[in-house]
């Protein structure tokens, strides 16, 4: 697999104590005492959310789609509305959204539907930005499959630039990324339409 879509694999270990000692640190640094009755459990709850929110470092991301069955289909498959939680790496707030992935299959090989969810998953799961998210599924999916085309739409909520900053609640972002005979204008309107984006 390519190593530009993929972080080094390995079985992953988190450090949730020293995450715990990071957000203690963190709490005394604005002023709070880690030590009252509401922030007690804190530092274990923020390390028990990181070690999900990241869950997807490391993993092999064509080893999602090992599955793959023959049949006599060779037009659009389509998953629309997949919800996804990210957490974007320049800030360490979460973006939150949908991702649509379409392929058209070559010579009727398909994945499963639920492998295209949890390509979703392996890619959000992990300090990301939506630009690459977006790329790394496409590309995942176009080397596992080797369909004749990959789109992928993903619209997000960023919090960073919700919460703080420019501070746009409701804002949007869309990505696009697409491969092979979707590249054809024509063909990727059809399916923008199809995702009302």
């Amino acid at each position: 697999m390519n190593s530009k879509i993929q972080p080094k694999l390995g079985r992953r270990v988190v450090d949730k104590r020293q995450i715990e000692l990071a957000v203690r640190s963190i709490l005394e640094a604005i002023g709070e005492n880690p030590d009252r009755e509401g922030l007690m459990e804190t530092p274990r709850r923020v390390a028990a959310f990181y070690e999900e929110i990241t869950a997807g470092l490391g993993q092999d991301l064509e080893s999602v789609l090992t599955t793959r069955f023959h049949v006599d289909h060779d037009e659009l498959v389509l998953v629309k509305d997949i919800t996804f939680h990210s957490i974007c790496e320049h800030h360490l707030l979460p973006f939150h959204g949908q991702a649509h992935v379409a392929y058209q299959p070559r010579a009727g090989v398909v994945t499963g539907l639920s492998k295209l969810a949890r390509l979703v998953d392996a890619v959000a799961k992990r300090p990301q930005i939506q630009e690459r998210m977006t790329n790394q599924i496409a590309d995942a999916l176009d080397q596992a499959l080797e369909p004749q085309g990959v789109l992928v739409a993903v619209k997000a909520e960023h919090l960073c630039m919700t919460l703080r900053g420019v501070k746009k609640p409701g804002s949007q972002t869309v990505t696009i990324a697409t491969r092979g005979v979707y590249r054809n204008l024509a063909q990727t309107d059809a399916i923008l339409r199809l995702l009302d984006l």
